[in-house]
């Protein structure tokens, strides 16, 4: 029999608690479920959804959901999964208004007639987005922790990591398991404060890790998004697709003694220029009708054009001459007190910028309720790809798909439930240790910048055969050498952390190479 310390048993486990992740638990719990949610941050504020700033889409003047799904269609460059725009369209606008407003409180910016305001962001038809101020997902996540915390049924366990997902096929003592279908029955969760692995079985796994950002040089993303949710799915065996679309944000704060810090596309939205050093703006000649405003890829593969043309490290993004100074304070007042401390005043300087990496498009396959291709495993949020963003992601649709997909998901499993049997402790053995010894820090950093470097130089905004071809070489010999640094190191999160990285990189650079058509945010030269 099993030591009752070293399983956990949960009737859902949600791996990930942003905005998909949260919305899921508290639906299930609601509805009597017991859940458990898992996340490797030491406060469930620690989500992705903590650093969205620019907002979520809800409904502009004269808008409707056809006229929102051709404009996520267009953005996707025609790859995207009409069905799943659809659902989008048809299902997010309501819920921001009775799920994230009313349900939680969510206080969204209000005009003077106390109707929300509406921004506009690039390759929208419209003004269509809501936000608090330059902040939003930090508002949403500051409405989501509490209620997790206040919800009886769910267990909220802060400060662990997912190890790897447990699936019978691989895992079960009965060797018989690896001929039925593939299903999951939890995972392994490292607590890092003790080194202690635990097994969390659970009728229905959901993953809601987040992003890859990480993988890269530069990244708007925060330390945690390093491709987890992405590699265990992968390690499990679950279908991966569409992972070389990796969008990068145009417009990140550049100086040399900063983290990169992410200039909402809501400041071009509001009227900012790029521009070069002498204030001259140029997008127009890359997209004369959207000009600052065209989709993402566009905008960025133009700031990378500009900067190795004229041999600079950055372009400029100008506020000062197309926003009123009030109008600036009172909308972007966090981008202002971040840009204050390296001394730059956004109403009065031109603002530094360069793309970074922000944002993947692909990612674990899912269908239109969120399922894998391993029963009993979901994945929702941007560790999944369910068709929606196709090729590049539209501004401001990933909080939304996030909040539908959070829902959709946790009601399947509601409809389905009863049909699925508790797994035993007996059928999954305990964690084995792999040694005693501590991983040296300066090894995983030093793997990780080798990572960061690759994926940046050959696998990021212009993508070309023989730089790709170098990249697969470097990273299959770093995967083999940190698989077998892995499997002889006491467990860390940092050593987690670097052997997901690992896999993830090989996956994104692997569907860049096979993909030889230049399509959205995958640019082959």
């Amino acid at each position: 029999m099993a030591a009752a310390e070293d399983v956990l048993e949960t009737e859902v486990l949600v791996i990930g608690c942003g905005i998909a992740g949260a919305t899921a638990a508290l639906r299930l719990a609601e509805a009597g479920r017991a859940v458990t949610v898992v996340t490797r941050g030491a406060q469930p504020e620690e989500a992705n959804t903590n650093y969205a700033q620019g907002g979520i889409i809800y409904r502009g003047e004269g808008d409707c959901p056809e006229r929102l799904a051709g404009d996520v269609l267009r953005a996707g460059a025609g790859h995207s999964l009409p069905a799943a725009v659809h659902i989008l369209a048809n299902e997010g606008p309501p819920l921001v208004k009775d799920f994230l407003a009313e349900r939680l409180g969510v206080a969204f910016d209000t005009g003077p007639d106390g109707r929300w305001s509406l921004a506009l962001e690039g390759g929208h038809s419209l003004p269509r987005i809501v936000h608090v101020a330059d902040a939003t997902g930090r508002a949403v996540m500051a409405a989501l922790a509490p209620a997790l915390r206040a919800e009886r049924r769910v267990t909220l366990l802060a400060g662990h990591t997912a190890v790897d997902l447990l699936t019978p096929s691989h895992h079960a003592r009965n060797r018989q398991a690896v001929y039925a279908p593939q299903s999951c029955v939890g995972a392994y969760l490292l607590e890092q404060a003790t080194g202690r692995v635990r097994r969390c079985l659970a009728r229905h796994t959901l993953l809601a890790t987040g992003g890859l950002g990480q993988l890269f040089l530069h990244s708007t993303n925060p330390a945690g998004a390093r491709g987890d949710g992405l590699a265990m799915a992968d390690r499990a065996g679950a279908r991966i697709i569409n992972a070389e679309y990796i969008q990068f944000h145009p417009t990140t704060f550049y100086h040399r003694q900063a983290p990169r810090f992410l200039i909402s596309e809501a400041v071009r939205g509001a009227g900012a220029r790029l521009v070069y050093a002498d204030g001259e703006p140029f997008m127009q000649r890359y997209d004369p009708v959207w000009k600052d405003l065209a989709p993402r890829d566009v905008v960025a593969r133009s700031l990378h054009h500009e900067m190795l043309t004229n041999d600079v490290p950055n372009v400029y993004l100008d506020l000062r001459n197309y926003i009123a100074p009030a109008e600036i304070r009172a909308h972007f007042p966090t981008i202002d007190a971040f840009c204050r401390q390296y001394g730059i005043d956004i109403a009065r300087d031109l603002v530094p910028v360069v793309p970074a990496a922000h944002y993947s498009c692909g990612g674990v396959w899912a269908d239109l309720w969120g399922r894998t291709t391993i029963e009993q495993l979901y994945a929702i949020g941007e560790v999944a790809c369910n068709g929606l963003h196709g090729a590049n992601r539209l501004a401001s649709t990933s909080l939304l798909e996030g909040l539908v997909w959070g829902r959709r998901a946790a009601d399947h499993i509601l409809q389905h439930a009863s049909a699925v049997p508790a797994p035993s402790p007996d059928d999954i053995p305990a964690w084995q240790p792999a040694g005693d010894e501590p991983p040296d820090p300066a090894l995983v950093s030093q793997d990780l910048s080798a990572i960061k470097h690759i994926m940046w130089n050959y696998v990021g905004l212009v993508r070309t055969a023989p730089r790709l071809a170098r990249a697969l070489r470097e990273l299959h010999h770093l995967e083999a050498e940190i698989e077998q640094f892995y499997r002889v190191t006491a467990l860390t999160d940092s050593l987690v952390g670097l052997r997901n990285a690992a896999r993830a990189a090989n996956l994104v650079a692997a569907a860049a190479w096979e993909n030889k058509q230049s399509l959205g945010c995958h640019y082959r030269e």
